[in-house]
């Protein structure tokens, strides 16, 4: 495929056109910092000395900001969350980026998805991450609940230009969500994208979804091993759930697109540099690429720019964000 820099440049201006809405598990995620002190006599276990704490949007969360930096802030939001005090940090941390919380719920049988890190760091070491505690409710959102995000999402759609379906398996989209968003953004002709982990062929008629190669390999039964594997998992994916096209991202190996009657495209990795942190790379990818779609982009070119917001990214630690200068700057360097 010949790649147009300037048709690249185009696309990347007008992410900022756009009204994007995430619909899926919003969390947050808490960072807890501090220097090792000593280890403690009650346990063998380090006492660290409290230096700060950051609350950063994490799952569907990071998703949206990613989108929000770029379309100047024209995203909403529509999940649960609980009525607890990480519910009031979410709220908090929305606000901070911009973002439109008039479609979340709450729910206070629910805990609000919450993953807080603590990391430790002496003065002659980088700071490590020694332990990890979630806090979120595994179980479906009740039939009350549903009825709510249902109202919300039906609301909602008209509204924006694109939605996003991010799934990380905490309950939020249930089948009724999905069948009724699906349903709502064909009718009005809107962008929908999914990023699911799994059960992938749940996700019928939708424009496109964005699996990882593991993910890919799981729900189409094979390994992913060649070029003709991709293409293969690719047509696979598309039989069974009759989306429009398939964003497969392969880490390391770029990103391989598939659409109907055998148009693949290869695309590899821009901009190679050392890897800092990848994570919230892939709520990165799916955001912007989903921005490119709906600013008018064909797949293949929503892509590369997914890609080269990715490249960016996980040069920097935790969930991290682009910006659309620093994506034109970075088309220099291709």
């Amino acid at each position: 495929m010949y790649i147009n820099k300037e048709q690249i440049v185009s696309y990347i201006k007008k992410l900022a056109e756009p009204k994007i809405l995430v619909i899926g598990d919003l969390a947050i995620d808490e960072m807890i910092y501090g220097d090792a002190e000593r280890i403690s006599r009650e346990a063998p276990v380090l006492i660290l000395q409290h230096t700060n704490t950051k609350i950063i949007l994490g799952g569907a969360s990071n998703a949206a900001h990613n989108a929000a930096t770029l379309n100047n802030c024209q995203v909403s939001v529509c999940g649960v969350c609980g009525d607890d005090y990480q519910s009031g940090q979410m709220f908090d941390a929305f606000k901070a980026a911009g973002i439109n919380t008039k479609y979340l719920i709450k729910d206070k049988t629910r805990k609000t998805i919450t993953k807080t890190r603590i990391s430790g760091s002496i003065t002659t070491s980088i700071t490590q991450q020694i332990v990890r505690v979630d806090r979120q409710t595994n179980e479906k959102i009740s039939e009350e609940t549903e009825t709510k995000l249902l109202a919300a999402i039906e609301q909602a759609i008209k509204e924006h230009d694109a939605v996003i379906l991010s799934d990380y398996h905490i309950g939020t989209l249930t089948d009724n969500v999905i069948t009724k968003t699906v349903e709502l953004c064909n009718k009005e002709g809107k962008v929908v994208v999914v990023d699911a982990q799994k059960h992938l062929q749940k996700y019928k008629n939708v424009t496109s979804m964005t699996p990882n190669l593991p993910d890919t390999q799981k729900s189409v039964g094979f390994e992913l091993e060649t070029e003709k594997d991709l293409q293969r998992a690719g047509d696979k994916l598309l039989a069974e759930t009759d989306a429009k096209s398939v964003l497969i991202t392969c880490g390391a190996d770029g990103m391989f697109v598939v659409r109907p009657h055998g148009n693949y495209t290869k695309i590899p990795v821009f901009n190679k540099s050392e890897v800092f942190d990848v994570t919230g790379a892939g709520d990165t990818v799916t955001a912007v690429y989903t921005l490119a779609l709906a600013a008018g982009a064909d797949p293949a070119y929503a892509a590369i720019i997914g890609n080269i917001a990715a490249s960016i990214v996980v040069r920097q630690y935790g969930c991290a964000t682009t910006t659309i200068n620093q994506l034109l700057d970075a088309v220099e360097t291709l």
